[in-house]
């Protein structure tokens, strides 16, 4: 008899533990989206047009807030800080994540254990190139100028210590030409500075450079990433150069508090890949310069613990530093 009543419990136990578990993914109020940005950017871009369909699927409102500074520290704080329930997510760059640990030297949240990756987003490689005036038609002849003219090619980049500085350096270094780099209050500055012919160079996602290109208001020289442009198809790619960082770019991704319920975020996880493979957005991320890059929160983690670990190797090596 005694035996019967245990193996009975034992059976009913996952039918006991199901509404608990159904409970652990259920979304009881508003949830945030937070964007560490100014509006206009990529990222806010990318959350204003997933929230929607994603508020859809988990039945609750999903506002998105820019909490601009530090770098995007401030908001991905915000949500490190947060309760441990998935309500609250920072949708980033995770170049960001990867960058800061190295660049600021007490960030108040630890990226790798206080923020949980959730899902990827969308991959857009970098575009780079150079103002219609300067005297280089493709990358052979880039390179060259760079190595007989030191310190007469100034790279515009988004700012100090973001992947766009950290790839130029990384080209210069290859190339053996030293490179002025001049910061910017972000990319689209940083571009207009090539139209203007304020700077020579500058790397810029897709998401954003690849309409000036076109337009031919600067000259496209190569591209990041795993294969050419659709849009730029005369554009070799860093790997076909032999050039440094061949895989850099924009990788924006979801995450969400470090304690959150494997369970929450799993169902966030799979919420957002189906969003994600909607034709209007899949689509709209296409004509932005980007490609869906929904792998799920495994490979999302192993990125950004390798951007760490190979982004730090750039900023030692070049010694650079917030001021």
């Amino acid at each position: 008899m005694q035996r019967r009543t245990i193996l009975q419990t034992l059976a009913a136990a996952p039918l006991l533990a199901a509404p608990g578990i159904l409970r652990a993914q259920d979304f009881t109020q508003t949830v945030r989206l937070i964007v560490p940005f100014n509006p206009g950017g990529t990222s806010d871009i990318l959350a204003r047009l997933v929230a929607p369909s994603l508020s859809q699927k988990i039945g609750q409102s999903v506002v998105v807030e820019n909490r601009a500074g530090a770098g995007g520290n401030i908001g991905a704080d915000l949500v490190a800080k947060s309760r441990p329930d998935g309500h609250a997510m920072v949708l980033l760059d995770i170049s960001v994540l990867a960058t800061n640990p190295h660049l600021f030297p007490r960030l108040p949240f630890d990226s790798l254990r206080d923020l949980a990756p959730v899902q990827m987003v969308v991959y857009a490689p970098y575009i780079l190139a150079v103002n219609n005036q300067l005297p280089v038609q493709n990358a052979a002849e880039l390179a060259a100028y760079a190595k007989a003219n030191p310190g007469k090619l100034n790279a515009a980049n988004s700012g100090t210590g973001t992947l766009s500085h950290l790839v130029a350096a990384s080209l210069a270094n290859g190339w053996g030409g030293d490179v002025v780099h001049v910061p910017y209050r972000g990319g689209a500055p940083a571009l207009t500075s090539l139209v203007t012919n304020e700077a020579n160079f500058t790397l810029a996602g897709a998401t954003q450079s690849q309409t000036f290109v076109v337009n031919n208001q600067m000259r496209g020289i190569a591209v990041t990433g795993t294969r050419r442009l659709a849009a730029l198809p005369n554009l070799p790619t860093f790997r076909e150069l032999g050039w440094p960082e061949p895989d850099s770019g924009t990788w924006q991704g979801i995450l969400t508090q470090g304690n959150t319920p494997a369970p929450v975020i799993a169902r966030l996880e799979r919420e957002i890949a189906q969003v994600l493979e909607e034709p209007n957005i899949v689509r709209r991320i296409g004509e932005l310069g980007g490609e869906v890059r929904a792998e799920g929160a495994a490979t999302f983690r192993r990125i950004l613990t390798e951007q760490t670990e190979s982004y730090g190797r750039i900023i030692r090596a070049n010694n650079i530093r917030i001021e």
